[in-house]
């Protein structure tokens, strides 16, 4: 069932997105974000099911965690199985059984992530496929009809991630192109919404429904701008004139210094209206999400807790383990005292070194189940201390007694 203020008000996300409270001493923030599939209290993190499924994880198993909303990714899902198959199940929700929220991105980050695959022109970006080489274009109004076909509640205008360092000069020609884009994306919306798109008869509105669903659907437009205060000042400004549903800072996490990709999230903060949602994207440790609350962002995805998990490695309130170390082969405890999740409501670390020592696809399993319990308790604590006003002294009480025993990076 469609809620009454996404339904009905054409700037859907004034009634969609509220403010509950605020921190003290930052710019934190607690609110809800009302979609068609339901809602989101914020601060609030998203596991990333990058081809119509968190690894490792079933959907049951999501909910059960209270997971609020996931993350697809409509380039993977373009590429296998495609939108003909999907549609065929009735669209993403339908296709992977998943009956919440569910964003899917952009293929942004794709056209960073195959750099070598791809070239970008003022169209949009060519590129082969990773999986046969076959040549496929992207454009920001492909991207938005592809998007409506998947079904997801929130959707990401195009932009361009660029790598760090970057010069000055093609970061602002970027985020000036990823403007234009952003301003593609919102016409495109439109037009399907109105049922007048042209881009063509493979992405046309259809039986799924597309022009239905794009009317049930949040639009979120992206700030670049690499790491130049200047041009985050810019582009906030700029995609924010163009009056989005809700917006990302994204083009963090690319291989930047921790300092700069906070600098980054500064600059562009302070010209996001603040009634509506900011969504940080691709981030991050546990110290850097609280940080990044901090500065008041409400949405994040990351890989870690799925990607680290299927290395053995573990999050714990102090920091990581690594399960596969030798000290953990006689030890009795769980992951982490205290820990309603399935692993450690059950099992020892020693029995999980063994599973994943064995090469046993249960120890995996639990370890993600544990570090996506994890994240989804540091945000709803985080919501609590924002409420109780106590969230600025858990921050800096987690962050100074949290330890990172090992590399931790974000590909």
């Amino acid at each position: 069932m469609i809620p009454d203020e996404v339904a009905e008000s054409p700037n859907r996300m004034q009634k969609s997105f509220e403010v509950l409270g605020s921190a003290r001493d930052s710019k934190a923030r607690r609110g809800r974000l009302t979609t068609t599939h339901g809602i989101i209290d914020t601060p609030a993190f998203m596991p990333v099911g990058t081809q119509g499924s968190v690894k490792g994880v079933s959907p049951r198993e999501l909910r059960e965690l209270d997971a609020q909303i996931i993350l697809g990714n409509t380039y993977h899902l373009f590429v296998r199985p495609g939108l003909d198959v999907i549609k065929h199940f009735g669209g993403l929700h339908n296709f992977m059984k998943w009956n919440g929220p569910i964003l899917t991105d952009s293929g942004g980050y794709q056209i960073f992530s195959l750099s070598k695959l791809r070239k970008i022109t003022e169209d949009g970006v060519e590129f082969q496929n990773h999986i046969d080489g076959a040549r496929a274009f992207i454009s920001p109004e492909i991207t938005i009809e592809t998007q409506a076909a998947l079904g997801g509640d929130i959707v990401m205008a195009l932009d361009e991630c660029i790598p760090y360092p970057s010069e000055y000069d093609y970061a602002a020609q970027s985020a000036e192109m990823t403007t234009r884009w952003a301003k593609r994306c919102k016409a495109v919306a439109s037009a399907v919404l109105s049922g007048e798109s042209s881009v063509g008869s493979s992405f046309a509105p259809d039986a799924l429904g597309t022009a239905h669903t794009t009317a049930c659907q949040l639009l979120f437009g992206i700030v670049q701008g690499g790491t130049f205060e200047d041009l985050r000042k810019q582009s906030a400004q700029a995609i924010v004139e163009l009056d989005f549903d809700g917006y990302a800072i994204g083009g963090v996490s690319v291989g930047e210094p921790e300092e700069e990709m906070m600098r980054a999230i500064e600059s562009a903060e302070p010209f996001l209206p603040k009634d509506k949602p900011r969504y940080a994207m691709g981030l991050g440790t546990p110290p850097q999400l609280l940080e990044i609350i901090a500065r008041g962002m409400d949405m994040f995805d990351c890989v870690l807790p799925t990607r680290l998990a299927r290395n053995g490695t573990a999050f714990t309130d102090t920091g990581t383990l690594n399960l596969k170390n030798a000290e953990f082969a006689l030890d009795k405890r769980p992951i982490e005292e205290n820990c309603a999740c399935p692993a450690c409501r059950e099992f020892s670390r020693g029995y999980i070194r063994h599973l994943v020592k064995a090469e046993e696809i249960l120890g995996l399993r639990l370890i993600t189940l544990h570090n996506l319990h994890f994240y989804l308790e540091l945000m709803n604590r985080a919501r609590a201390e924002i409420e109780g006003g106590t969230f600025d002294q858990f921050r800096k009480t987690f962050v100074g007694e949290y330890k990172t025993r090992e590399v931790i990076t974000v590909e």
